[in-house]
């Protein structure tokens, strides 16, 4: 007997039966297979996970301690500055101060000639005169180039940094601690003291 023609009804329920038919399973062997290589994955990923923190650690540690070198360079260099800005502090000290000593003992001669010019008498010749004064003159010109000047406070408030008293005299005209005779005058070089004013102050009248 002759199958009857298929409608084209007939022909999309037999597709769509064939569609429905299940698939083959997958192999035991290829089930293997997938497993292994997903074992062996997470095998590698737990081994690289130890170097990985290790790594990190060395890269931590060489960083911290190239911190420490760049801050020892920079103490180092901050240090070395210092010794050098102090050693030229020493070395303009030295040039400044190196002749106190040598004053020290040139100010007594000064100190006698002008005893010498204020205590020549009528009798002295002019040309005495002038020739004292000059070498004084002469002298406090050499003094005064090499930093050399004078203390003389007279009228000026005492300071004991500058002036030494010698004696204090009740005076009502001036302000107590004024300096109203000088003794002896003071010096200076390069603004350092080297001797003191001997200088009489001024008290309250009582």
């Amino acid at each position: 007997m002759a199958k009857d023609p298929q409608t084209p009804l007939d022909e999309e329920l037999q597709r769509a039966e064939q569609g429905a038919e299940p698939q083959d399973e997958p192999l035991e062997g290829q089930l293997d297979e997938a497993d292994a290589a997903e074992d062996a994955a997470a095998d590698a990923e737990a081994m690289a996970d130890p170097e990985a923190e290790i790594l990190a650690a060395k890269v931590e540690e060489l960083e911290q301690a190239l911190s420490d070198a760049r801050d020892q360079a920079m103490r180092a260099a901050a240090e070395a500055q210092n010794v050098r800005r102090r050693a030229e502090q020493d070395v303009e000290k030295a040039r400044k101060f190196a002749l106190e000593k040598f004053v020290k003992e040139l100010l007594p001669v000064v100190d006698s000639l002008e005893k010498a010019l204020e205590s020549m008498g009528e009798d002295a010749s002019e040309a005495h005169r002038e020739g004292v004064s000059m070498t004084l003159k002469l002298q406090l010109d050499v003094l005064a180039k090499f930093g050399v000047e004078s203390v003389e406070p007279q009228g000026e408030p005492f300071d004991p940094q500058y002036h030494e008293a010698m004696a204090m005299v009740p005076n009502a005209e001036v302000e107590p601690n004024t300096v109203i005779d000088v003794m002896q005058k003071g010096y200076l070089l390069n603004g350092r003291l080297v001797r003191p004013a001997m200088v009489v102050v001024s008290q309250a009248a009582g």
